[in-house]
């Protein structure tokens, strides 16, 4: 399906702001730059909202995140990590950010959703075909369910340029082509292991 995308065009951004860093933490041992994902994901187009859903913690650890988020144009909602008897934690928002979604979509043209999770494939359809928007869906390919892929009218693979997308993004060295193997850099993987979401 083609998709249409013209300045005028009215655009709400709604951030899995959790599934974007695990997958940045998991694939790139590195942190996302929200600020570049926010600019190639509007495209030029008329932004009306554009809205980062994530957890606090009891250390408040996460303000400066939220800030820096807050300089790009992404609005933080946010919500306390849930600690259940037993040690158990809770840190979800995807009914929070569908209802957003749907709420929004009457003021929107495009609907786009930064996630790789393939739990809103029914709301990718629903705001396809009872809003009438275009639903666009950004996040790293290689973490990104297959059918929420098929189902959005676009989709922008953060992996085809990681140096883009990513904060501290070092590449991976590979091995020479006779057979020898690279020795792994200690200090960057010290480095790797160190970095959090902050």
């Amino acid at each position: 399906m083609s998709t249409i995308k013209h300045p005028e065009q009215r655009v709400g951004v709604f951030i899995d702001t959790q599934n974007l860093y695990h997958s940045a933490k998991n694939l790139y041992h590195a942190r996302v730059n929200f600020g570049n994902v926010l600019k190639d994901t509007v495209e030029g187009r008329r932004l009306v909202r554009a809205r980062a859903y994530s957890v606090t913690t009891e250390s408040g650890e996460e303000k400066g995140f939220f800030e820096a988020l807050a300089k790009v144009g992404i609005e933080m909602i946010t919500k306390d990590l849930q600690v259940f008897y037993g040690g158990a934690k809770k840190a979800d928002w995807d009914v929070g950010l569908a209802v957003d979604a749907i709420v929004a979509s009457p003021k929107l043209d495009t609907v786009i959703l930064v996630t790789g999770d393939g739990d809103f494939v029914p709301l990718v359809e629903y705001l396809q075909i009872h809003a009438g928007c275009q639903v666009e869906v950004v996040s790293f390919g290689r973490s990104t369910s297959g059918k929420l892929k098929e189902a959005a009218d676009d989709f922008l693979d953060l992996d085809l340029e990681p140096k883009r997308y990513l904060l501290n993004y070092r590449p991976t060295r590979r091995a020479p082509d006779r057979g020898a193997k690279a020795a792994p850099d200690a200090k960057a993987t010290a480095d790797r292991e160190s970095l959090d979401l902050g």
